[in-house]
């Protein structure tokens, strides 16, 4: 990863893209945060922090002629408060095959006054129900979601929604699940309960035993379906894989 220092900044590519915006790229050197912006002196209308690890969208000096970021294939799980005090003027944001998870994550945006185009397609988020019509409720300044275009009939039809009993009742649901964000508060978790030590435990055998690229595989895809290694183990069923302990064991 390239820390973005104010050096990576003054020597990576400025110029007037086709818009006649003033650019400044920033694609594809794996910065993992935002930072030292302020080295811009506020002289771009648009940023390209495409193809890097960026996990959370913050980290703005005040940059008032900032109006479009462009955040294509980071690792966005993460929209930070108070954006509209430091990048007021900012119109579009393209998050195109990003991390966002949960509709209520996109809430921190409806504090940007001028946001007129966002993108978050290829986003998990982008795949739940009622997530446009969530989207142009929360976000009534857009005019374009996800390059479509939003009409009138379709911010009526999400208002009477969300306004709704039902709606209120989603939009509670929505804001408890959008709270845990992966990644923060690890402090907390660095001390395994007795269970989750003895999953671990058996997670790390189970990678020592693996003796095949084969077996290497299945472990994966047992570990991201959720299923721990005590079922199977080294490519033998449990009954198969007591049977052997008893024999060494017994040797």
């Amino acid at each position: 990863m390239v820390k973005l220092t104010p050096d990576l900044i003054q020597q990576s590519m400025q110029y007037v893209n086709p818009c006649r915006d003033r650019e400044l790229s920033l694609r594809g050197y794996r910065i993992p945060m935002i930072e030292n912006l302020g080295a811009t002196l506020d002289q771009f209308d648009t940023i390209d922090f495409s193809d890097n690890d960026i996990r959370k969208l913050d980290g703005f000096p005040f940059l008032k002629r900032l109006s479009s970021l462009i955040l294509n294939n980071n690792a966005v799980v993460k929209i930070g408060e108070n954006l509209e005090q430091h990048i007021p003027n900012l119109e579009t944001l393209i998050l195109t095959g990003n991390m966002m998870q949960e509709l209520g994550d996109v809430d921190p945006l409806a504090t940007l006054p001028n946001l007129k185009f966002l993108s978050l397609l290829q986003n998990p988020v982008a795949h739940l129900q009622h997530y446009r019509a969530y989207v142009v409720y929360k976000l009534p300044q857009l005019k374009v979601l996800d390059f479509k275009k939003i009409k009138l009939k379709e911010k009526k039809e999400a208002t009477a929604l969300f306004k709704s009993k039902k709606g209120k009742e989603l939009q509670k649901s929505i804001v408890k699940k959008s709270k845990f964000t992966p990644g923060e508060n690890l402090s907390e978790f660095r001390k395994p309960s007795a269970h989750r030590a003895e999953e671990i435990k058996k997670i790390r055998e189970a990678v020592a035993n693996v003796s095949s690229l084969e077996e290497a595989e299945r472990l994966q895809q047992m570990l991201q379906s959720g299923k721990l290694p005590e079922k199977e183990t080294n490519g033998m069923e449990v009954d198969e894989y007591e049977e052997k302990e008893e024999e060494d064991d017994v040797e």
